[in-house]
C-alpha cells in the first residue's frame, strides 16, 4: 500500500509558474494600460481560474450514477460542458479579436495542461504513480476499437494499402488560407518527420513521436513510477501517451504559426490577425489528430506499425524523383548544360549527351555530376551503399535453438536480431533533434517567445546564441548548440571543405566543421542507445516478456530446467547487450548515412528508416501469412 501525500513543493511551482505565465502575457496592459485595458485584461486572467478549477473537478471526480445513466447525455456531460466553456472563450475572442490568441491558448491549452498536472501532484490514491489521476480522462480518451478476435491477413493489408492511399491524399490537402512566404522549420528532417511543408500533413509525426519521447524518457528516468509489466499501468501508460499527443499537436503547431506559417492578406483582412492564426492552426490540428488515428489504426487492424509506414511512403517517394525525375532542377527555367534534369540517371544521360569534352572540362561537367548536382553520382552510390549494409545488419541475428517439452522432435529458434530494438530509437533521436532546431528557433525569431529571458534573442540575460543562432530567412542553425548538434547533410558540409581546405558557407573553421561531425555522431550514437532501452522496456521484448512468451508456447531451451526463471536468466545474457549494442549500431549507421548523403534530400537517417522499415515489413507480411496458415503460432507471437 503507497501512502501519498499531495505534493505542496509541486503545486507551489506549478501554480507559480502557469499563472506567472499568464501574467507575464498580459503585463503590459495589467500594469501600464488604461483603465480598460486594465479591467479587460484582468477578466481575461480571471476567468483562468474557473475553468482550471472545472477542469480539476471533472478531472478528479466521478458523476452520480443516476446521472451517468442519463441517455446520449450522461457519459459525456463532462466533455459537453468543457466544451461550452471553450466555445464560450472561442466567442469571447469573436467579439474581441484581439484577446483571441489568449483565451485559446493560454487560458483554454495551457490551462488544460495545468489542470492535469495539478490534478496528478493533488493525487493521494494507494496506486504506484500521480499518473492515475488522469485515469478518468484515459477512460474516456476516443481510440479507435480494437478487434475482438482475429483479423485476416487479406483484411490487413487492404487496410494497410488503404491508409497508405489516405496518407498520400492528406500530403496534397494545401492548408487553406496560407501564405507564400512561409518557413519550414522541419526543413533539414522533412523526410523523418513523415510530412508535406504547407499541407494538413506539416507536421507529420513529430507530434506522435515527441509524446512517445516525453513518456519514455520519464518512464526511464523513474520518474513516473509504472510497472510496465502490469497490464493496469501499462494500460494507463498508453493512454496517458494518447493523451501527451493530443496536447503536444498544438503546443508544435501555436509557435510556427506565430511567426513562420503566416496567413494570406486576403484571410487576415477578412477574420483578423487572431483567427487567421486559429484557422490556420485548426487545420493543423485535424491533420495531425488524422494523422494520429491512421497510426493506431494500423497498429490494431493493419500490419506493422502507422508511423514506419508512413516514414518509408515518403522517403522512398523522396529516392524515386530524386533518381528519375526527367524534369529541370531549376523549375521554370529551359533546359540545359547550367540546368540539367534533376534526377540522378536522366542528369548523367542528359550531360553526356548534349555537353562536348571540352565544356565537361572547362565548365567542370565531372564535378557537377559526381558531387555539384542536386542529386549526384555519389549521393547515388551512398544510397546504394546505405541499403546494402541495412540489408545485412537486418538479416544478421542470433538464434536461441527451442524444443518442445511434450512433443519429441518438435524444433524450433527464437531469433535475436543484431539490430533487435528495430529503427525505432533512431526516429525517437531524430525527432528529439528536429524538436530542439525547432525551440531553438523559435527562441531566436519568434516575436514573443524571442523576449523571454535567457532563451529568447532580444530578452533579459540572453544567452540565445548559445543555445542556437540562424541567419536571416533560414530555419538551418548556423552557429550554437543546435548547429553542432544538428543534421550533417551529405560530403558537402564536412568533406568537400575539409579536401579544399577552406571553411563552410557560414564560416566555420575546418576545426568546427569536424567537432560538428564528431557531436552529431556522438549523439545519434549515444541518444539511440538510451531509446533503445527505454523502447524495448516499453514494448515487451525484454527477457522477461520474451522468456513469459517462449513458456507460455511450450518451449524450452535444450538442456535446461523447464522454468520461467531460469529461460529468464539465460534470456538475460542476450538481450541487455544485444538491445544496447543494435541501439548504437543503428545510431552509428544513421549517421554514417547523413555523412555521406543520399538522392532526393532524403538524409541518410530517413533512407536508413525507409530500407530497414520495408525490409521488416516483408517479414511482417510473412509472419502474418505463417500465422494465418498455423494458428498455432499466433500464441506464440502473442497475436489474437
Amino acid at each position: 500500500m503507497v501512502e501519498r501525500r499531495p505534493s505542496g513543493l509541486g503545486l507551489a511551482i506549478m501554480v507559480t509558474v502557469y499563472w506567472g505565465a499568464l501574467f507575464y502575457w498580459l503585463r503590459d496592459d495589467l500594469l501600464d494600460g488604461a483603465a480598460d485595458e486594465q479591467t479587460r485584461a484582468l477578466k481575461m486572467f480571471l476567468v483562468s481560474f474557473p475553468y482550471v478549477g472545472y477542469v480539476l473537478w471533472a478531472t478528479m471526480t466521478d458523476l452520480p450514477e443516476n446521472i451517468k445513466e442519463i441517455p446520449y447525455l450522461g457519459k459525456s456531460l463532462k466533455g459537453t460542458v468543457w466544451l461550452v466553456f471553450v466555445l464560450s472563450l472561442a466567442y469571447w475572442g469573436w467579439v474581441d479579436k484581439a484577446a483571441i490568441g489568449f483565451l485559446l491558448v493560454g487560458v483554454a491549452l495551457l490551462g488544460l495542461g495545468a489542470s492535469m498536472a495539478i490534478a496528478c501532484l493533488l493525487y493521494s490514491g494507494s496506486e504506484s504513480s500521480r499518473l492515475y489521476a488522469l485515469s478518468r480522462l484515459v477512460d474516456v480518451y476516443p481510440s479507435i476499437t480494437k478487434p475482438e478476435g482475429h483479423v485476416r491477413f487479406n483484411q490487413k493489408l487492404w487496410t494497410t494499402t488503404l491508409v497508405l492511399i489516405i496518407y498520400f491524399m492528406m500530403t496534397n490537402v494545401m492548408i487553406w488560407g496560407l501564405s507564400d512566404d512561409t518557413l519550414d522549420i522541419f526543413s533539414s528532417f522533412r523526410a523523418i518527420m513523415a510530412g508535406a511543408s504547407g499541407s494538413i500533413m506539416h507536421l507529420g509525426i513529430g507530434p506522435i513521436v515527441t509524446g512517445s519521447i516525453i513518456m519514455q524518457l520519464f518512464a526511464g528516468a523513474k520518474i513516473i513510477q509504472l510497472d510496465l509489466q502490469d497490464s493496469s499501468d501499462k494500460q494507463l501508460y498508453q493512454g496517458v501517451q494518447k493523451l501527451l499527443v493530443l496536447f503536444m499537436i498544438p503546443v508544435e503547431s501555436i509557435p510556427q504559426v506565430y511567426g513562420f506559417l503566416d496567413p494570406s492578406v486576403v484571410i487576415i483582412d477578412r477574420f483578423g490577425i487572431g483567427w487567421a492564426n486559429a484557422i490556420i492552426v485548426s487545420q493543423l490540428f485535424i491533420g495531425s489528430y488524422l494523422v494520429f488515428l491512421l497510426d493506431e489504426l494500423v497498429s490494431k487492424w493493419g500490419i506493422g506499425s502507422g508511423i514506419s509506414l508512413f516514414i518509408a511512403a515518403g522517403v522512398a517517394q523522396s529516392t524515386f524523383v530524386g533518381t528519375l525525375s526527367p524534369l529541370p532542377t531549376v523549375q521554370g527555367s529551359p533546359m540545359s548544360f547550367e540546368n540539367p534534369p534533376s534526377g540522378t540517371l536522366p542528369m548523367i544521360f542528359y550531360t553526356l549527351r548534349t555537353a562536348t569534352n571540352s565544356e565537361l572540362v572547362s565548365q567542370n561537367g565531372f564535378e557537377l555530376i559526381l558531387l555539384n548536382h542536386a542529386n549526384p553520382v555519389a549521393a547515388l552510390v551512398s544510397s546504394i551503399i546505405v541499403f546494402l549494409v541495412v540489408a545485412y545488419a537486418e538479416s544478421s541475428k542470433l538464434e536461441l535453438p527451442l524444443t518442445h517439452g511434450k512433443v519429441r522432435g518438435h524444433r524450433g529458434q527464437y531469433p535475436i536480431r543484431l539490430v533487435y530494438a528495430s529503427n525505432i530509437p533512431v526516429i525517437l533521436m531524430a525527432a528529439l533533434l528536429a524538436n530542439v532546431n525547432m525551440f531553438t528557433l523559435l527562441f531566436w525569431s519568434h516575436p514573443v517567445l524571442s523576449t523571454v529571458p535567457i532563451l529568447g534573442r532580444n530578452g533579459a540575460w540572453s544567452k540565445a546564441h548559445w543555445f542556437g543562432s540562424y541567419e536571416v530567412g533560414a530555419t538551418t542553425p548556423s552557429d550554437g548548440f543546435a548547429w553542432y548538434s544538428s543534421m550533417v547533410n551529405g560530403v558537402g558540409d564536412w568533406l568537400i571543405p575539409l579536401l579544399n581546405q577552406t571553411g563552410d558557407a557560414y564560416g566555420h573553421s575546418l576545426g568546427q566543421i569536424m567537432t560538428h561531425v564528431f557531436v552529431y555522431v556522438f549523439f545519434m550514437t549515444a541518444g539511440s542507445t538510451v531509446f533503445a532501452k527505454f523502447w524495448i522496456e516499453t514494448t515487451n521484448m525484454g527477457a522477461k516478456d520474451v522468456a513469459k512468451q517462449i513458456e507460455r508456447t511450450g518451449m524450452q531451451i535444450p538442456g535446461f530446467r523447464k522454468n520461467p526463471v531460469v529461460l529468464e536468466r539465460i534470456l538475460e545474457r542476450y538481450i541487455p547487450p544485444v538491445t544496447l549494442f543494435s541501439g548504437a549500431f543503428v545510431g552509428l549507421l544513421a549517421a554514417g548515412a547523413d555523412l555521406l548523403g543520399t538522392v532526393g534530400n532524403a538524409t541518410g537517417t530517413g533512407l536508413l528508416l525507409a530500407v530497414g522499415i520495408i525490409l521488416r515489413t516483408y517479414e511482417q507480411i510473412q509472419k502474418e501469412q505463417a500465422m494465418e496458415m498455423h494458428p498455432v503460432l499466433r500464441d506464440f507471437f502473442g497475436a489474437d
